[in-house]
């Protein structure tokens, strides 16, 4: 199989191993719960921005199971280097600063911590 960089990952963790069309599921399932919740979230522009916030989130759940050793502190500067090249970041893509808390909220929730808890800080 080819893979491009920013291609999902073929397994998540070791611990919720998802392959194939178990991690599409899977981000279907995340991009429902992103969807249905965006408006609660402190960073939302209102319902009619979520495709403004999609990208963000997938790439917040897909960095989860691509670095499922490393916290957010670690990954986080590579993260913001690499949003610019994204695959899925889309051709209007957001700045770094207006999707970051998005991401980390996806990356919280894959890793199953409670959405929003880096925000309380």
């Amino acid at each position: 199989m080819n893979k491009k960089r920013g291609d999902a990952p073929e397994r998540m963790s070791e611990g919720g191993a998802a392959t194939g069309n178990d991690w599409r599921a899977a981000w279907e399932t995340e991009d429902n719960y992103w969807n249905e919740n965006f408006t609660s979230r402190p960073y939302s522009l209102g319902p009619d921005y979520y495709d403004q916030f999609r990208p963000a989130y997938r790439y917040g759940f897909e960095s989860a199971h691509r670095h499922a050793n490393r916290g957010w502190d670690e990954i986080e500067p590579e993260l913001r280097r690499d949003w610019d090249r994204y695959e899925h970041g889309g051709r209007d893509r957001s700045a770094w600063e207006t999707i970051k808390d998005a991401v980390r909220d996806a990356f919280d929730r894959a890793r199953r911590t409670p959405p929003g808890t880096h925000l309380a800080q």
